[in-house]
């Protein structure tokens, strides 16, 4: 059985997107990161790092969107949620890291600044920092998706889950990101999905609001 621990709002919405979308039976753990659970000694027996997502598969856990999204995607084939061709495929886990490497930090130097500086002076040039890399990465998916149905083109793969989170991020702190043609187009089919709508739903996303 598989077990998802995840906050709503956090980048953990990529996993349950994609645990929805590949249609498999799985349950969920809600560890809200607003209230701290996620450094409660309970759950750093889960995940001793403090972060969600986490994915428990039969008594063993996996951590880290990048793995937990390709795991679901090859351990569920029939949803065809990765590129069938191997270099294609290596190219979307490609891009699912420099999700997780580049544009996630850049919108936590944002959020989070007391992460990179204890000084708290330093924390609103943090802040400034962090909006101009948010936006030049979400200029960058922009562009990727340019042409495209989905980010790696004709086929819906475990991208384009990932890449709404971020979609999302960007409306909750008032960035024009409406002004992304390309990205804002891709995010009306998005939300044209059902398997995306119901976790839009439970986790009382902003998106749909802006929708």
């Amino acid at each position: 059985m598989l077990k998802l621990y995840f906050s709503p709002g956090a980048c953990s919405m990529a996993s349950r997107l994609t645990l929805e979308e590949s249609g498999a039976k799985y349950e969920e753990q809600l560890t809200s990161i607003a209230k701290g659970e996620q450094k409660t000694e309970a759950y750093l027996k889960i995940n001793p790092r403090g972060k969600v997502p986490a994915l428990a598969v039969d008594g063993k856990v996996l951590t880290e969107n990048v793995a937990i999204l390709t795991y679901v995607a090859r351990r569920f084939p029939e949803a065809k949620l990765l590129p069938a061709d191997p270099f294609e495929e290596a190219r979307c886990i490609s891009t699912m890291a420099w999700f997780s490497n580049t544009v996630h930090p850049s919108f936590t130097h944002i959020f989070r600044p007391e992460r990179f500086a204890e000084d708290q002076a330093a924390h609103e040039t943090i802040k400034e920092t962090g909006r101009k890399a948010f936006w030049a990465n979400l200029q960058e998916i922009d562009g990727l998706l340019k042409g495209k149905e989905w980010l790696m083109g004709a086929q819906y793969t475990t991208c384009d889950p990932y890449a709404l989170v971020f979609y999302g991020w960007a409306t909750r702190i008032q960035m024009p990101v409406t002004e992304l043609a390309n990205y804002t187009a891709w995010k009306g089919r998005m939300l044209k999905r059902p398997a995306v709508m119901r976790i839009l739903e439970r986790e009382q996303s902003p998106l749909l609001q802006a929708a």
